[in-house]
């Protein structure tokens, strides 16, 4: 009997411990599971944490986050790059490319306005001292035509030459030379040879000699530059209708400039070339010329004249394309130009790819476990594309959009290696 007690007494606690593994076990197997779920605040992701709760930061509730495969790539990335200056490294995953070396035609878009052509600006002077008797051209930008009268001058000098020529050919008509050559200074002095033969035909001095155009084109007041009102003008009307500064009455001198002519026909288009294509641009370049007043007079011409300087208050350097004004396009309307190079054979990257920090230009080139800012040289930008002069080579990979891997450009530190 005693025996059987001492049975009862080993087997006994065996099965109590057994039992309370058994039950154990799932709560042990259940905090673990516990451990591994992560709580998180959906206002500041950084709050991490191993059981429900509140944020300790904005007191919102604690939710629970699911393991992603984000979490698992991440898991693969090594310690090394984690641990690396986000001012020079940065962990993501995105699309890459690589440079291409290829040919291509590149094209330049310029903008400008019509201007006149100043070759074929014409200017009426006046050959003798005198009064303005009467004008025939009231307004600026009146059209005159060649042979049109302008306006009449009393002269005594031109006066005195005529009474000269009625002597001679009254008192010694025999006297060729000296008859030719009264009639020649009358010619000089601007009179018409139809004025001329009425002098020795009705036999008395015309008073007041007409002044014709010579030229085609609109009028402008002596010393305007084109559209502008001239510097000394006190007149407040508009250039338009503005009247000239030239009035009947008013005492001209000898040699002083009257009127300016421009011919609306002949212009230029004065196209602004921006500084990252001024080395693109050469001499007979085609031009496609589009104006924005009539989109449907397209003009086609060339690059006839590079302006070795750049004009105040710009920046940009200026090329002229002449053509003849057929649709009577606005002087001073804008307009878009395609100017087209010759072709480049380079290295070229998506425009996407680079950041500019001023001075520097910056891709993301691809390392194990993420990407590091590496700084190149760059040329030509066109089409969305950028020319790679030196920095990386056809077999380096960088990401497709570098902005995606900075917040702010300013803090980027490219390496050169």
């Amino acid at each position: 009997m005693k025996l059987k007690w001492n049975i009862y007494t080993l087997v006994l606690p065996m099965l109590l411990m057994g039992a309370a593994c058994n039950t154990r076990q799932p709560a042990a197997k259940q905090q673990s599971e516990q451990a591994d779920d992560i709580y998180t605040c959906s206002m500041h992701p950084q709050i991490r944490e191993h059981h429900p709760g509140n944020c300790p930061i904005c007191g919102m509730e604690l939710i629970k986050k699911n393991m992603t495969s984000a979490d698992s790539v991440a898991g693969n990335i090594q310690l090394e790059s984690l641990l690396k200056s986000t001012d020079e490294f940065v962990t993501a995953s995105l699309p890459t490319t690589t440079a291409q070396r290829k040919s291509i035609n590149i094209h330049v878009i310029a903008y400008g306005i019509i201007e006149y052509d100043t070759r074929a600006t014409a200017t009426i002077s006046a050959r003798i001292s005198g009064r303005i008797e009467k004008m025939y051209i009231r307004y600026r930008y009146q059209p005159v035509e060649k042979g049109q009268k302008i306006m009449d001058i009393y002269s005594p000098e031109i006066l005195t030459a005529e009474q000269n020529l009625l002597f001679l050919i009254q008192n010694d008509a025999t006297n060729i030379s000296f008859i030719k050559a009264a009639k020649e200074k009358l010619l000089l002095l601007g009179m018409s040879t139809d004025q001329l033969q009425q002098v020795i035909q009705s036999g008395k001095p015309i008073y007041a000699i007409s002044i014709y155009s010579d030229y085609n084109g609109h009028v402008h007041d002596a010393g305007m530059t084109h559209d502008a009102e001239p510097a000394n003008s006190m007149n407040a009307s508009p250039t338009v209708t503005g009247e000239l500064s030239l009035k009947e009455g008013m005492y001209v001198e000898k040699g002083q400039t009257l009127l300016m002519l421009m011919d609306h026909h002949k212009v230029w288009a004065a196209l602004q070339v921006f500084t990252s294509d001024q080395s693109l641009v050469k001499m007979g370049n085609r031009v496609r010329i589009i104006p924005e007043t009539d989109t449907l007079a397209v003009i086609d011409g060339k690059i006839d004249f590079i302006e070795p300087f750049f004009r105040p208050n710009s920046q940009t350097l200026t090329v002229r394309v002449y053509f003849h004004n057929a649709s009577m396009l606005p002087v001073g309307s804008h307009v878009t130009a395609n100017i087209y190079t010759t072709r480049h054979n380079a290295l070229w990257l998506p425009q996407s790819a680079v950041i500019s920090l001023g001075l520097n230009e910056v891709v993301f080139v691809k390392r194990p476990g993420g990407f590091m800012a590496h700084k190149i040289t760059t040329g030509i930008r066109t089409d969305k594309l950028i020319q790679v002069i030196s920095g990386i080579s056809e077999k380096d990979t960088v990401a497709v959009n570098a902005h995606y891997l900075t917040d702010s450009e300013s803090f980027i530190e490219p390496s050169s290696k």
